[in-house]
């Protein structure tokens, strides 16, 4: 049983003799039986937080042979942004040998690609009509860019809302060297 003791009584004090006093006692047991109660009843109660992920669709492992022909995409609502080393970041609209925007070093964060893609968002909106056919982009990461840029560009087509996005690690020449500043 737990206890507390509030003192211990009396005693002599400056040679004068008092009487002694009962010591008081509290019983604690009733605090402590509450305490693990509560404890027990808000862990059981609350829920644990969750790991947030991003869904990546990811393509089949067996070797289709059907899948071998190009697919043909609207180059006004396609959007490819290549991402390079010390967190460079180039986009153009549109195919590369005629651009509709770009090519353009842009970067990262609130003012840098989300307004363009949200500026790009309603542009393929206006120029489709249908919500169904918004824009694509395409997210070309170089082997010197880093994981921290590709997660940031992943979170801005979330934060947007793109419906189609790709990563794709193919680059042609002149997109290489258009990374590289040549």
């Amino acid at each position: 049983m737990a206890e507390l003791n509030t003192g211990d009584g009396g005693g002599k004090k400056g040679g004068k003799v008092r009487s002694k006093k009962a010591n008081s006692k509290v019983d604690l047991t009733a605090m402590v039986d509450l305490a693990f109660l509560l404890i027990t009843f808000f862990m059981l109660t609350t829920t644990l937080s969750k790991p947030q992920s991003m869904p990546l669709g990811l393509p089949d492992k067996e070797d289709d042979k059907t899948k071998d022909k190009p697919i043909k995409v609207d180059e006004n609502r396609t959007m490819t942004v290549l991402l390079g080393a010390n967190n460079k970041m180039t986009y153009y609209m549109g195919l590369l040998a005629t651009p509709i925007a770009g090519p353009k070093e842009i970067s990262y964060g609130k003012e840098g690609i989300r307004k363009e893609l949200l500026k790009r968002k309603k542009s393929v909106l206006e120029y489709t009509g249908k919500k169904d056919k918004g824009m694509i982009v395409i997210i070309k990461p170089s082997k010197k860019s880093n994981y921290r840029n590709l997660v940031d560009i992943l979170d801005e087509m979330a934060i947007v809302d793109v419906p189609t996005y790709a990563i794709v690690n193919d680059f042609t020449p002149e997109e290489q060297k258009l990374l590289e500043g040549k």
